[in-house]
């Protein structure tokens, strides 16, 4: 899942109480927009034995998702701007709830692919929208806060669906139900959408909502301006990102199948990631705002992600370990790498920025799934066959590996006579 800019021109007049019963329910629908993405983790040994999937057409699944940012950020914002963003809410929520829906009632893989990617329209799509909607109200408030608030929530979805064998685990005697329940989080996406509109038609007829800003959209003849710090950025990310949310949908069948844990265990132990970047990231944040040094920290993040692929694929280390580590990792790297990209580029072309580095992160985010998916089918990894997911793990290995080299030339450059002050410029300078 991928971040956004949230920059608005609006200031909001309505009362606290009013604006954080929004917030609260733009947030329920965040959480329901990530459960279903990591729903179908969890179900990818079910998907194999009763519908017969092999792991590279689970990787087609997967990968569809990332298709939608690569396509939604040419035309996203210029949706919004078109027909508002209460409209734009409930338009998207629906198609997040359409395309979830194709999954769990159609059970051939071109209908999950198409399910899954229908669904990635509309849950990109709708980030931007939660985003704008939240700045609209929290503009010259408590905006960070409330942006945290819904990341939590964001955060708290993903785990509930990494932990769903334990607490729905009657669920998954069959690879529907599970999808079933993730319907239901799904809805959430379509009702908030419906209370939103409620509140933001009686707060305009008040006269205390101002309008949003434009979004975020790419303007190709802004990328000339662009360094090499940017560059070295954008690589980063790719490699980071792809590395990362590709193995959190494969991770489940990996500990059950070369780890021998059970699926409510495998699924609890992905989920340590998500504790992790749930408390962590806002803590980042603040550090990196008081202290600078933001190329510094994310090489550290990277130097995390190879040996903990390594301990993973190479030892018999209890898996907590290396789960934790990638968990620091992606607390360090994320709460970095999106504020950097205003640092390194100019102000006019920021929105054009951010988009770029969106669409090429998930590119990455599309062909990584695909290959981890033929590289397990083609070393016929299996329970039987644990050895047959040391491709898997190589490839991920060397994403992390890729990941340092690009976070140091950072650095080296941020260091240098061309730097922008991502290692310098602290709050308040």
């Amino acid at each position: 899942m991928t971040a956004v800019n949230e920059q608005v021109v609006a200031r909001p007049e309505a009362t606290k109480a009013t604006r954080w019963v929004i917030l609260i329910w733009l947030s329920m629908a965040m959480a329901g927009n990530y459960y279903f993405y990591d729903a179908i983790g969890p179900l990818q040994k079910l998907l194999q034995d009763q519908l017969h999937f092999s792991q590279q057409q689970y990787g087609y699944i997967v990968s569809a998702y990332s298709l939608a940012p690569i396509f939604f950020v040419l035309i996203g914002g210029i949706i919004i701007d078109r027909i508002g963003t209460r409209k734009a809410l409930l338009l998207f929520g629906v198609i997040c709830l359409l395309g979830s829906m194709l999954m769990a009632f159609l059970p051939t893989v071109p209908s999950m692919v198409a399910g899954r990617l229908v669904f990635g329209v509309g849950a990109e799509s709708i980030i931007v929208a939660i985003t704008t909607a939240i700045a609209k109200w929290f503009k010259g408030k408590e905006l960070s806060f409330a942006l945290g608030v819904n990341l939590m929530f964001a955060r708290g979805g993903t785990w509930l669906a990494q932990n769903s064998p334990t607490w729905a685990s009657s669920a998954y005697s069959n690879w529907q139900k599970p999808l079933l329940i993730g319907v239901g989080f799904t809805a959430l996406c379509a009702i908030a959408p419906l209370f939103y509109w409620v509140m933001e038609s009686r707060a305009e007829k008040r006269g205390e909502l101002g309008k949003a800003g434009e979004q975020d959209k790419i303007v190709f003849a802004d990328v000339k301006a662009f360094s090499a710090s940017y560059w070295y950025l954008v690589a980063l990310c790719v490699v980071f990102y792809s590395a990362i949310f590709p193995f959190d949908q494969f991770g489940i069948n990996y500990f059950q199948d070369a780890k021998h844990e059970t699926l409510q265990h495998a699924g609890f132990v992905l989920s340590i990631l998500t504790m992790f970047t749930m408390v962590g990231t806002p803590i980042v944040g603040l550090f990196s705002d008081k202290m600078g040094r933001r190329a510094t920290i994310m090489i550290f993040g990277t130097l995390l992600i190879t040996p903990a692929f390594a301990l993973m694929a190479y030892s018999n280390t209890s898996l907590v370990v290396p789960m934790g580590m990638l968990g620091i990792a992606f607390t360090l790297v994320p709460a970095i790498i999106w504020p950097s990209v205003a640092y390194i580029v100019p102000e006019r072309t920021l929105g054009t920025a951010l988009g770029l580095m969106t669409m090429i992160q998930n590119i990455g985010m599309w062909a990584v799934p695909l290959m981890l998916g033929f590289a397990n089918d083609r070393m016929h990894a299996s329970a039987t066959n644990p050895h047959g997911y040391m491709g898997m793990m190589r490839i991920l290995i060397t994403l992390g590996l890729a990941g340092i080299v690009f976070a140091i030339l950072l650095r080296k450059r941020e260091t240098g006579p061309h730097g922008h002050g991502l290692e310098t410029i602290t709050a308040g300078k």
